[in-house]
C-alpha cells in the first residue's frame, strides 16, 4: 500500500515541479521584457532558451531505442500476424475517426469565429517565415513514400522518424516471431533494454522543470505578454476549438473506460504538463510508455499503439493545421479558399496525408502548413502571421495530442480485453 502510494505521488510531485517552474519562468521572463535593453534580450533568450534544448535533446536521444525495443518485442509477444492486424486495425480506426474529427471541428470553428478577418497583415514576422520555407518541400507522392519507408534504419534512428523505424520495427518484430524458438534471445534482449531505457527516462524526466523554465523565460522574454492582447481573439478561438475537441475525447474514453478514465487523466498530469510547457509531444513519449503500462493497459499494445499514435494521431496539430491555414486565408482575403467548402474539403483531405510522422519537429505543423498551403494559393508569407504567438498555439495542442494517444492506447487495450486495474511497479 505504501508503494500504491509513493507512486501515485511521484507523477504528481513531478508536475507540481512542472507547473512552478513555468510560473517563474513567466515572471522572470516578463521582468526581463520590461527591463532589460533589446541587445540584453537578444543576447539572453537563445542562451536560457539553451535548458530547454538540452532537455529536448536528451529525451530524443531515448526515443529510437524505446521505440524499437518496445515494438518489437509487443509484436513479438502479440505471437502472430493475425493479432497483429487486428490490434493495428483497430488503432488505424481510432487514429483516422479522431483525425477527420479534429480537422473538421478545426475548419467548423475557424469559419464560425473567424479570427482572421481584418487581421492586421503588417505584424507577419516575414524573417521567420523565409527561415521555415527553406525547410518546406512541396508535398508530393515520392516526399510522401520517402518519409514513411526507410532506407536505412541507421539513418531513421538518426533523424528520429519516427514513422520509418515503426515500419522496420513491424518487419524485424514478424521476422522475430516467424523464426520461433531461434529469436527468444533476441527478445528477452530487447526486453531488458525497454527497463534499461524506461530507467533512463525517470532521470532525464527529473530535468523537466528546467527545460519548462528555459523554454518559458526565452518566449516571454522576447516576445512579452503584450503579444498574447494582440492575438488575442486567435489563441483564444483556437483554444475554443481544443476544449470542444476535449470534451469529445473525454465523451467518448467515458464510455469505453468508464470510471477508469479519472485514473487515467491522474497519471497524464505529469506528461501533459511538460507536453504543454515544452510545446513538444515527442518530449513526452518515453514517459507516457511508463504511464500507460502503469494505468494498466496491455504492453504489447501500448508498444505497439503508442508509437504509431504519434505518427498517425496527432489530434491537437491536426485541428491546428485547418485553423492556421483558414487563418491565413482569411487575413489575405482569399475567397477561393474561404468561399469554397469543396476546396476546404480537398485541403481536410491533403492535410490528413501531408502530417503523417510530424510529432519530432517543434513547429512541424507549420512547415506542413506551408506546405499544403501552396497547392491552394495560400501565400507562405502569410505564416509569418501566426509565427509570433505559434509557441503558445503549440502548447495546447502538444498537451492535445498527449491526451488523443493515451485514449487511444486505453481503448485499443480494452476493445482486446487486455485493461488489467493499475498495477504498481517501479
Amino acid at each position: 500500500m505504501h508503494q500504491e502510494q509513493t507512486n501515485q505521488s511521484k507523477p504528481n510531485r513531478l508536475t507540481t515541479y512542472i507547473v512552478a517552474a513555468m510560473i517563474l519562468g513567466i515572471l522572470v521572463g516578463y521582468l526581463i521584457n520590461t527591463n532589460a535593453s533589446p541587445e540584453f534580450i537578444k543576447d539572453f533568450a537563445p542562451k536560457i532558451k539553451l535548458l530547454a534544448t538540452m532537455f529536448l535533446r536528451l529525451v530524443q536521444m531515448i526515443i529510437a531505442p524505446l521505440v524499437f525495443a518496445t515494438l518489437v518485442v509487443g509484436i513479438a509477444k502479440l505471437g502472430d500476424l493475425k493479432a497483429v492486424g487486428r490490434v493495428g486495425g483497430k488503432a488505424m480506426i481510432w487514429f483516422i475517426s479522431a483525425s477527420l474529427l479534429s480537422l473538421t471541428l478545426g475548419l467548423i470553428l475557424v469559419t464560425i469565429t473567424k479570427p482572421g478577418v481584418g487581421v492586421n497583415i503588417a505584424n507577419a514576422d516575414l524573417e521567420g517565415a523565409k527561415d521555415l520555407m527553406g525547410k518546406t518541400k512541396t508535398f508530393s507522392l515520392e516526399n510522401f513514400i520517402e518519409h514513411v519507408f526507410p532506407r536505412s534504419v541507421i539513418e531513421s534512428m538518426a533523424n528520429n522518424e519516427i514513422l520509418q523505424l515503426v515500419v522496420f520495427s513491424i518487419f524485424f518484430g514478424v521476422a522475430l516471431t516467424a523464426i520461433g524458438k531461434k529469436g527468444e534471445n533476441i527478445i528477452n534482449a530487447l526486453d531488458s533494454l525497454t527497463h534499461v531505457v524506461l530507467k533512463m527516462v525517470s532521470y532525464v524526466m527529473n530535468l523537466a522543470p528546467l527545460g519548462v523554465f528555459g523554454a518559458m523565460t526565452g518566449v516571454i522574454a522576447v516576445k512579452g505578454l503584450g503579444i498574447l492582447k494582440t492575438y488575442a481573439y486567435y489563441i483564444g478561438s483556437f483554444y475554443l476549438g481544443l476544449a470542444v475537441l476535449w470534451i469529445i475525447l473525454l465523451l467518448v474514453g467515458y464510455l469505453i473506460l468508464k470510471n477508469r478514465l479519472k485514473v487515467l487523466l491522474k497519471r497524464l498530469s505529469s506528461p501533459m504538463a511538460i507536453a504543454f510547457n515544452t510545446a513538444s509531444s515527442e518530449a513526452v513519449f518515453p514517459k507516457m510508455v511508463e504511464e500507460m503500462e502503469r494505468f494498466g493497459c496491455d504492453k504489447k499494445i501500448v508498444s505497439f499503439t503508442l508509437p504509431l499514435g504519434y505518427s498517425f494521431n496527432l489530434d491537437g496539430s491536426m485541428m491546428y493545421m485547418t485553423f492556421a491555414s483558414m487563418f491565413i486565408a482569411q487575413a489575405y482575403n482569399i475567397t477561393a479558399v474561404t468561399g469554397s467548402i469543396s476546396t476546404q474539403i480537398a485541403m481536410l483531405l491533403v492535410f490528413m496525408l501531408t502530417s503523417k510522422g510530424i510529432a519530432g519537429v517543434p513547429r512541424a505543423s507549420l512547415v506542413v502548413v506551408l506546405a499544403t498551403g501552396g497547392m491552394f494559393g495560400i501565400p507562405p508569407e502569410g505564416i509569418g502571421l501566426v509565427l509570433a504567438i505559434d509557441t503558445f498555439c503549440d502548447m495546447g495542442r502538444s498537451m492535445t495530442n498527449v491526451l488523443g494517444n493515451a485514449l487511444a492506447t486505453a481503448a485499443v487495450s480494452k476493445w482486446e480485453g487486455a485493461l488489467t486495474h493499475a498495477h504498481h511497479t517501479d
